[in-house]
């Protein structure tokens, strides 16, 4: 899969796509629907299935101290978005000028003379350009005066309410992890690299690879049964997601204890896959407590790992 950042980047080998637009966060089963329609209209047309995206998203531009915690990192979404068969990416950055640009100009600047698009495949929600101004009956008059065909995706639903990321985030930040696999069709995870910590996961006999978050992430603090993919091995552990309050900790991590496992893997990309939520972060009054606690949870994210009865 081609990732290009910018319009400014998109070359004439470039021209000639058939596209859909949106944050994708998530990557959820309605996102799907729409990537299977595009991938059925890239093989019709001959051309690449390519998907257009903002970074910051909109959200974050406008509103960032009320942005909601992102279900995907950049990292995330891109090898999602090429497991699930898009050719390219077209990630652009969401300032200033692009949230002043009107709808007419957006389709005309960026759909036509910059990607020569062919054919667009949106959601049912989808509004865009200056306002929100742009919708379906927009483009589908635009794609008229300009030869291009508009698609439509009906929504996606379960439990006969619709799939959004939302909805994803509700379930996660209740613990309803099935919930959230159900609309992500996968299970939620979490990628990063393994930082250095303090050692004193180390020094009280449960050593953990710490995974240092950029920003918040949607489930709520606390502690998981998880499973860990590194470099193609899957491994079972428990984690702690949060700040460590027990010793008084700003710092917001995933700590990953994993089972049977003493190799070095500093700077590795780890895949945490949230399987089971045990319990909320909580403060000890002291280290004994604390191990107390961390044994008992240990055990009991082994029984939910091996799906035996607690």
């Amino acid at each position: 899969m081609e990732i290009i950042r910018g319009i400014s980047n998109f070359k004439p080998k470039h021209q000639g796509n058939v596209i859909t637009i949106g944050n994708f966060d998530g990557v959820h089963l309605g996102h799907q629907a729409i990537i299977n329609k595009l991938k059925s209209q890239a093989e019709k047309y001959q051309v690449p299935a390519t998907v257009m995206t903002f970074h910051p998203n909109p959200q974050e531009f406008f509103a960032p101290q009320a942005a909601p915690a992102k279900l995907t990192g950049f990292h995330e979404k891109m090898s999602l978005l090429r497991n699930y068969g898009v050719d390219r990416v077209i990630c652009i950055p969401f300032n200033a000028r692009l949230a002043n640009l009107d709808a007419q100009h957006f389709v005309e600047n960026i759909l036509i003379n910059g990607l020569h698009a062919k054919h667009l495949v949106i959601g049912d929600d989808f509004r865009f350009g200056k306002n929100r101004h742009g919708d379906f009956q927009m483009l589908q008059a635009a794609g008229e005066a300009y030869g291009f065909d508009v698609e439509n995706t009906p929504t996606v639903c379960v439990d006969n309410e619709r799939v959004s990321s939302t909805r994803i985030r509700n379930a996660l930040n209740s613990g309803d992890l099935n919930k959230a696999a159900q609309l992500l069709g996968r299970r939620f995870y979490v990628s990063g690299k393994v930082v250095h910590g303090d050692k004193r996961g180390r020094q009280i006999g449960f050593p953990t690879a710490n995974i240092r978050l950029k920003q918040q992430i949607a489930p709520k603090n606390g502690v998981y049964a998880v499973r860990i993919t590194d470099t193609g091995k899957t491994l079972s552990g428990v984690a702690n997601l949060g700040v460590r309050p027990t010793f008084d900790g700003s710092q917001y991590l995933l700590e990953v204890h994993i089972f049977d496992f003493t190799q070095e893997i500093y700077h590795h990309r780890l895949s945490v896959e949230f399987e089971h939520f045990i319990r909320t972060e909580q403060k000890f009054d002291g280290l004994d407590a604390l191990i107390a606690q961390i044994n008992r949870d240990t055990e009991i994210a082994k029984q939910l790992l091996n799906n035996q009865a607690i």
